[in-house]
């Protein structure tokens, strides 16, 4: 687990490594987070799901891109309601034909929104409770439902906290570049040295730990993530949109079969 005290330092121990432009959505998303309660996390219980790979019968989502298709394991026994809401999207064909709408110097894209500029047209998919999980973590190729709004009260703006929520729009996590510097301090500033070793492995982004919603983890298609991370973009408001229209063709419910994706496998 990451130490609360040190979340700001990540990020500016991010922002040297990465350079300073176009940090404004990973800012946001953590900083405006940091002053909410955290969940208890035990490192002797705490269990890295998403290093494991998916059993037949999981709950899986299947999103086709202009650049491709990427598969990811959904895990709606930690975060059900997220999981539901995207789902239910999805199964209506909400995200047919919409954008990848920001795209991070290679370490994130964001997709799912109807409006190229991010926005969605109402807010009735966007006030879902953050649901936060010990057993869940920023990994490459973990799939994240965007943080929407915070509502506080007249305490919490002076003294923190707040409820958060997420909606439709979702992450997609590639990785920041783990130089040595960086693994030490991550090592140093970390209280799980299972935790810090397989960010340090897999990749990630570390400072969006138990900030945002882990609905899910990339299990195939991890050239099309890090396309989608890495595509020339311009600034627009608080986004960096593609300069090149991407959009979602579609995105389709199932459940892992280990015999259907070695079919699939065979025919290509």
């Amino acid at each position: 687990m990451l130490k609360k005290n040190n979340v700001v330092r990540l990020v500016l121990i991010f922002t040297l490594i990465m350079g300073v432009t176009s940090l404004v959505v990973m800012l946001s998303n953590t900083l405006m987070a940091r002053n909410n309660s955290y969940i208890t996390i035990d490192a002797e219980t705490m269990k890295l799901v998403q290093l494991d790979p998916p059993k037949d019968g999981d709950p899986i989502a299947i999103v086709d891109t202009d650049l491709g298709e990427y598969r990811f394991v959904l895990y709606p026994q930690y975060s059900p309601n997220a999981v539901a809401n995207f789902t239910e999207l999805a199964k209506q064909g909400y995200y047919n034909g919409t954008y990848v709408f920001h795209s991070e110097s290679g370490v994130y894209s964001a997709a799912g929104a109807p409006n190229k500029n991010g926005s969605a047209n109402d807010n009735s998919h966007e006030l879902v409770e953050r649901e936060l999980h010990q057993d869940l973590w920023p990994f490459k190729g973990a799939v994240l439902a965007m943080n929407t709004t915070v509502k506080k009260s007249f305490k919490q703006k002076f003294l923190g906290g707040g409820t958060y929520y997420n909606g439709s729009r979702f992450m997609t996590l590639n990785t920041v570049k783990f130089n040595d510097e960086f693994k030490k301090e991550l090592k140093d500033y970390s209280e799980s040295e299972k935790l810090a070793d397989a960010f340090i492995e897999h990749g990630g982004v570390p400072n969006f730990s138990q900030q945002i919603t882990v609905i899910g983890q990339t299990y195939k298609g991890m050239d099309v993530v890090e396309k989608l991370a890495g595509l020339e973009a311009q600034e627009m408001g608080v986004y960096k949109v593609p300069v090149k229209d991407v959009k979602i063709k579609t995105v389709t419910i199932g459940t892992y079969s280990a015999a259907e994706e070695a079919k699939e496998e065979a025919k290509k």
